[in-house]
């Protein structure tokens, strides 16, 4: 019944298998891709036919990750799939960063890539299969797509770089870098590292290039098997004469626009060009005035890129590696835990830092369960930052995207949570932008944290490059301006500190860059991180050393595993006892960490001498600080250490004698005692006499000590008490069980003699007074 047509390869030491033919056969391409037990499906559909006044390449990707395919039900109220989250929309931007350059210009049929994971075993990530997943259907579906491309994901550990490590591998290692590329050359680098030197990185993205040439080797025989046949492309008509006609008509004024360095001036005499073209096509068909449009940006690019590659000119006027005029400002918000302005020429942000608590940590329910992240970095991107008028609300892909290229190259220089425990957020506000605000993020989060008392590790800078390649000529572009991302054929992201690289990031508009062209935009990328690194030095050289007195204070004390549930007591009870008494947060793990946090230090550290009352042990000789819980005759009991409670009896509550205890204390008062035993059964006496009531100092015992009785001299016999006779005088004692026979009528209880007693003789053995014979 199904055609299946399958291709499997050993690759990274485990089976690579790309099949179709048996599910969503009516989409154009689809490719099921499986690696050990995780699996992932990519249908690819594309529009026939272009829609009226289409003038971009519509191209959509929707990575989905189902939680049945790792055996789970989502959790909260919602039990099915909704939004997509942010890792399904960072991996969603990872397939279709690579693959949209690889379209021919002019093509604008609408295309769909839907990749959904079916199957997860926890080992092996779904992201890199569903890079390949894609790329296979994309290649079988008959649409103009100039691939295939391979994906592969490297770590690197003790001078070994490793093929697709697991997440436990990641996290050991110092590299976690996701490369995508064709058989000739690379298109896509995204990463996060460990303070990496260049030649690491670059040496990473040629091993990932090579597993990729093997993936890709996999794809064109299943693609031989299984392709269907190549869309026919309609020939676009000769636009050479258009183009020289605009170039005489606004040439001169696209040149004059672009040596214009402000950049709202530069946009109004653009402005004024274009209008001039277009009033020029206006008896053109609606299609004519496209193509010309169309071409009115070729002519843009092609003046810009001339004057950088032949003249060295750019946009503003500055060399290849020079980077814009920088200021940056910290603690510029005075309510804020911590704060920066950071402006580099037409780019700048507002960066925040807050510290919270365990309480404010992001809770993540993925396929590998849920997990908490104490480290968030929020972009956002409002539309005034570039003179527009536009959407303004929840943040897109883009905002999504580029804040966790930020996140990634800060995470490496944070502390441990032992180290600092306080969940961080920083958020950047773009208020200008013309040029990298990623990377502004990254320079503004790096002094907003230093501003709030996180100690980094090292200040993060990050810079942009683009590239210009005609040929075989090529230039090399430090801190790109928006319009040389634009008509560039590269944006290449680079941030770290002095010690090397934290995160790297290539996006390219050309089918692939090579390693020469990496080589020198590394280089040059050192270079301009370390000025920017200087230049932010002027602002905050170092991490400060105290906190912002708006910030909350974390004190963590570590208790034996065996005292937690003294910590927390039945059903909680002790510890939100201790929460509501002292107004403190307390937070406990299962190794027996306690995060105790506060804005007031005494709330602190009255919760610190609760728990320390609970786990230590008390001392004798020692001064204690506690509490009368209870009066009774014989002096009142105190809760003293937190848990535990002790005697101090009433003559131990003053020197003098004291008639009752309620003369001395009363019920909730705050005394200070002092251990004077601690018997076997771990009962506690105290003293309140020996302690000084208001200082808390120990006195010296001025009471006199106890006189002995001394020898109370021979007592004498105690006298003849008589024959009181033995068992054996009284004869067999009567068996209590042996009570049969007729023990006759028993007298009722009234008939006494007129004396109250019982008529007859007493018993023999009688005592005296029960008899009334005492002579």
């Amino acid at each position: 019944m199904f055609d299946t047509k399958k291709v499997s390869i050993e690759w990274g030491g485990k089976t690579l298998t790309l099949e179709t033919g048996k599910v969503a056969r009516q989409a154009d391409g689809a490719v099921i891709a499986t690696l050990g037990e995780t699996v992932v499906l990519c249908a690819v559909t594309a529009a026939k036919k272009v829609k009226e006044g289409q003038d971009f390449f519509p191209l959509t990707v929707h990575y989905q990750e189902k939680f049945s395919s790792a055996g789970r039900i989502p959790g909260g109220f919602f039990k099915r799939e909704r939004g997509a989250t942010e890792k399904e929309t960072l991996v969603s931007r990872l397939i279709d960063r690579p693959i949209r350059p690889l379209f021919p210009e002019g093509f604008y049929n609408e295309i769909n890539c839907i990749c959904q994971v079916l199957s997860y075993d926890g080992e092996n990530e779904p992201d890199i299969l569903a890079m390949v997943a894609a790329s296979a259907a994309m290649t079988i579906s008959g649409v103009p797509f100039m691939g295939p491309i391979g994906a592969a994901r490297v770590g690197y550990k003790d001078g070994e770089y490793q093929l697709n490590p697991t997440d436990e591998m990641v996290a050991e290692g110092e590299l976690d870098l996701v490369v995508a590329a064709t058989q000739n050359a690379v298109m896509m680098v995204e990463s996060e590292a460990k303070e990496l030197s260049e030649d690491v990185m670059l040496g990473a993205v040629m091993f990932a290039h090579d597993a990729c040439r093997t993936v890709i080797d996999a794809i064109i025989d299943l693609a031989e098997q299984a392709a269907k046949e190549p869309w026919e492309l309609s020939q676009s008509d000769d636009k050479d004469a258009v183009k020289a006609e605009l170039k005489k008509l606004i040439g001169k004024d696209i040149e004059a626009a672009y040596k214009l360095t402000d950049k709202q001036q530069r946009q109004v005499a653009l402005g004024e060009a274009r209008a001039k073209a277009k009033d020029a096509m206006a008896d053109k068909t609606p299609q004519e005035q496209l193509v010309a449009s169309k071409l009115v940006k070729k002519l843009e690019a092609d003046i810009v890129r001339t004057a950088i590659l032949k003249d060295g000119r750019r946009i503003d006027g500055r060399s290849t590696t020079q980077v814009r005029p920088i200021e940056a400002e910290v603690h510029f918000l005075p309510r804020a835990h911590g704060s920066a302005l950071f402006t580099r020429g037409e780019t700048q942000t507002i960066a925040t830092t807050t510290l919270g608590t365990k309480d404010s940590e992001q809770m993540i329910d993925g396929l590998g369960g849920l997990s908490y992240q104490h480290f968030m970095l929020h972009y956002n991107f409002p539309p005034y930052s570039v003179g527009e008028v536009g959407r303004f609300g929840a943040p897109g892909r883009r905002e999504v995207g580029h804040g966790k290229l930020a996140w990634r190259a800060l995470h490496p220089v944070l502390p441990t949570k032992d180290e600092f425990p306080y969940t961080i957020r920083v958020t950047s506000d773009i208020t200008e932008s013309n040029g990298s605000s990623s990377m502004a993020t990254v320079c503004g989060g790096s002094l907003s944290m230093m501003d709030a008392g996180v100690p980094l590790k090292r200040p993060v800078s990050g810079i942009a490059m683009g590239l210009i390649l005609e040929g075989d000529e090529f230039a090399v572009l430090s801190d790109i301006l928006g319009d040389e991302d634009h008509l560039g054929d590269m944006d290449f992201k680079v941030a770290g500190t002095s010690e090397g690289i934290t995160t790297m990031q290539m996006d390219i508009k050309i089918a692939g860059i090579t390693k020469e062209i990496f080589e020198a935009a590394l280089a040059q990328a050192k270079e301009g991180r370390a000025h920017i690194l200087g230049e932010m030095a002027k602002a905050l050289g170092e991490t400060r050393t105290e906190l912002s007195e708006h910030a909350p204070r974390i004190e963590t004390m570590q208790i034996d595993k065996s005292k937690i549930r003294d910590i927390i007591g039945t059903g909680g009870k002790v510890i939100r006892e201790i929460v509501a008494t002292t107004g403190a947060k307390v937070d406990i793990d299962d190794e027996g960490l306690i995060k105790i946090s506060s804005s007031d230090l005494s709330q602190i550290e009255a919760a610190k001498n609760w728990i320390a009352g609970i786990v230590e042990e008390a001392e004798v000789g020692k001064i204690y600080t506690g509490k009368v819980v209870n009066i009774v005759d014989f002096g009142a009991f105190v809760n003293f250490m937190g848990g535990k409670d002790g005697l101090v009896h009433v003559s131990e509550m003053k020197n003098e004698r004291v008639e009752k205890p309620t003369d001395v204390v009363s019920e909730g008062q705050e005394v200070k005692v002092k251990v004077l035993e601690i018997d076997p059964r771990g009962k506690v006496r105290l003293s309140m006499r020996v302690v000084d009531q208001e200082t808390g100092e120990e006195l010296e015992d001025t009471r006199p000590p106890r006189e002995p009785r001394g020898d109370r001299g021979d007592r004498g016999p105690r006298g003849d008490r008589g024959d009181r006779g033995g068992r054996g005088d009284r004869g067999p004692r009567r068996d209590r069980g042996d009570r049969g026979g007729d023990r006759g009528p028993r007298r009722e209880r009234g008939e006494r003699s007129e004396g109250g007693k019982d008529d007859g003789p007493a018993p023999e053995f009688a005592p005296a007074f029960l008899t009334g014979d005492r002579d």
